[in-house]
């Protein structure tokens, strides 16, 4: 068999895996951990939500400049590095290249090459679920983009309307780049302080650019972060590059079987 062959073969067995029925003896403990921090964000991030629709979104948003102002150019390259269709793209290439680049390597280069595949798929995931959650939302409650209608109007909706200027609540924006921070930094917690500074900036540039509502990138933070917080569990309880502690805390698996 070529080392192409079992590349693939590798692939089919690694898909089936994320699939088939979980089996970490502690994933109980972890399902339990990750209820209890979901009711607390959404109730908590509910609170500050309306809070912010009511006080803060409209104020704000009249503070920001005009649409097009020439010297808002850097927001707008900015911006972009929290693009979901951007960043799924180069995570998606990124995991697929990986791994059959791992067909022309043996032994630890081949393993390494195949395990940095699996965080490449995990970190993809991470940010797809969250997201096409986050458009599904977005059609539904309809939230008018600021100042569409006229006014600095927070509350400003058409439910269902499934058009761009209806489309501001959650910020898709804000979606992927706090769950492409919480996995990042999930893997490698001891960058955490770098990557929420990204995640920080994105947020920060769709407010400038008068693109979204306080509470819509509030909104996108919690869906993005639920969302990945979500896929984590997924993999831990599969023993796929997480493994869970007494506690049901998730952490990465060094070594091992739990390593994926």
């Amino acid at each position: 068999m070529s080392m192409l062959s079992q590349t693939l073969m590798l692939a089919g067995r690694g898909v089936a895996r994320l699939f088939e029925p979980p089996a970490h003896s502690r994933r109980f403990d972890a399902r339990r951990r990750l209820a209890r921090h979901w009711l607390w964000t959404v109730m908590l991030g509910g609170i500050a939500i309306i809070a912010l629709m009511a006080l803060v979104d409209a104020p704000e948003i009249r503070l920001m400049p005009p649409r097009g102002t020439a010297s808002l150019w850097p927001f707008r390259i900015m911006t972009d590095f929290g693009k979901s269709v951007y960043v799924l793209t180069v995570l998606g290439l990124g995991t697929l290249l990986v791994f059959l680049s791992s067909a022309f390597m043996k032994n630890v280069a081949r393993t390494r090459m195949i395990g940095l595949s699996r965080r490449l798929a995990f970190l993809f995931l991470a940010v797809l679920v969250p997201v096409e959650a986050g458009e599904v939302l977005k059609g539904i409650v309809g939230r008018g983009r600021p100042f569409v209608g006229g006014a600095a109007d927070a509350f400003h909706y058409s439910h269902f309307a499934w058009t761009e200027a209806y489309a501001s609540f959650p910020s898709g924006h804000a979606i992927t780049a706090f769950a492409l921070a919480f996995a990042l930094a999930s893997l490698a917690p001891k960058w955490r302080i770098a990557i929420w500074a990204y995640a920080a900036i994105i947020a920060m540039t769709r407010l400038v650019l008068l693109a979204h509502h306080p509470s819509d990138v509030l909104a996108g933070a919690l869906v993005g972060i639920l969302g990945a917080m979500a896929v984590r569990y997924w993999f831990a309880a599969r023993h796929l590059i997480f493994t869970i502690a007494p506690d049901g805390a998730i952490k990465v698996a060094r070594d091992g079987p739990a390593g994926g």
